[in-house]
């Protein structure tokens, strides 16, 4: 068995580094764990829900057409990330307050009550809150 423990990043291509952090710290609510000038102009910009290092997203600016066409469509219009959390009516009622766009009504699923809404490029997320075991 290999010593590897946890996916710690995932990228999320973005059009502009400081549009992508405002929308994730101050409508999503994530702290910003780095943000650290690389080369040729590039960024290494970390958000997490949590000020946690556990799991992150790593917003990497589109840097050819190619990435320019996948913003908003990295998956295919399936839903892309997956947010847990303990008081759902809490954080669906923050995220609404903030702007955030939710496609959908909450709904209960065999797995925990979910609806699906929209970052700033309509990338499509899951805000779940599990069921207890």
């Amino acid at each position: 068995m290999l010593p590897i423990h946890r996916l710690a990043l995932s990228t999320l291509v973005v059009r502009d580094y400081d549009e992508a952090i405002c929308f994730f710290v101050d409508k999503m609510g994530f702290t910003l764990i780095q943000d650290a000038a690389i080369e040729h102009g590039k960024r290494w910009v970390v958000v997490s829900p949590s000020d946690s290092e556990q799991a992150g997203l790593l917003l990497a600016r589109a840097n050819d057409t190619i990435q320019q066409q996948s913003i908003g469509n990295q998956t295919g219009g399936r839903v892309s990330f997956f947010l847990t959390t303990t008081d759902f009516d809490m954080s669906y009622n923050m995220l609404l307050d903030r702007g955030v766009r939710f496609c959908e009504q909450p709904r209960q699923e065999p797995y925990g009550t979910v609806a699906v809404f929209l970052d700033l490029y309509d990338n499509r997320w899951d805000l779940i809150q599990p069921n207890s075991e």
